[in-house]
């Protein structure tokens, strides 16, 4: 018996390897594009590259499940963040996603399904040292939203993620266990814990149901908490 496939960008590590091992669980076939890995190998920030890997997913028939988890984060103050650095973010946060969705939508069309969902950000509402990023992920929110009125006729819809501090290589790299600022973290999130990326995919393979037909044009923001009293109700 032939298995759906979800097609996943940025998928051989952090959150988005925790997508793909969930998909796995949850009976689909993960199609994975990223730098590195036993996947599809390509450069996502570069169109071309995009559109390569993309027809080399999409040899083996349609897909109607896309995971856009691939991005880049930049961090610089607001006085110092380049041009290079917003346009490397726009490429990889946005343009990817759009550049995906379109390659397969035709699929989805056609089977009159399909899931969509758009990795953002809890930095969409703002955070100090993000200015290319929270753009991005903001940005991708909004496209999101405009996918599900778009494309609803169509049986398909788009949902956006908006993870929190997820304790990933990168963000251990970052934040030592026994750091006070790591600490600070920790006790600001109201469940007094960091996420996981496994929490991440937990929320995704809801999205990702065929059961969740009438939820669409929504933000999950996966954070402990973190987001009461910032996101509007």
């Amino acid at each position: 018996m032939t298995r759906e496939r979800v097609l996943i960008t940025g998928g051989a590590a952090g959150i988005g390897a925790a997508c793909a091992e969930r998909c796995e669980a949850d009976g689909f076939e993960a199609v994975v594009i990223d730098r590195v890995g036993n996947g599809i190998i390509a450069d996502l920030s570069d169109t071309e590259a995009t559109a390569k890997a993309l027809d080399q997913a999409l040899a083996g028939g349609p897909i109607t499940r896309l995971i856009n988890n691939v991005g880049v984060v930049v961090p610089a103050g607001a006085a110092g963040q380049s041009l290079e650095e917003l346009e490397l973010a726009w490429s990889l946060n946005v343009r990817c996603a759009m550049q995906c969705m379109q390659a397969l939508l035709p699929g989805m069309q056609a089977a009159g399904f399909g899931r969509i969902v758009n990795m953002s950000s809890r930095a969409a509402l703002g955070k100090e040292l993000r200015t290319a990023y929270s753009a991005t992920k903001a940005a991708l929110i909004g496209m999101t939203r405009v996918w599900a009125l778009e494309l609803g006729r169509h049986g398909i819809t788009a949902n956006a993620i908006g993870p929190g501090p997820i304790r990933t290589e990168l963000f251990e790299r970052a934040n030592p266990p026994d750091s006070p600022r790591t600490r600070a973290i920790i006790e600001s999130v109201p469940v007094k814990r960091v996420g996981t990326p496994e929490d991440v995919a937990h929320a995704v393979s809801y999205f990702l149901d065929a059961r969740s037909g009438f939820v669409t044009g929504q933000v999950l923001y996966v954070c402990g908490g973190m987001t009461v009293g910032v996101a509007g109700v």
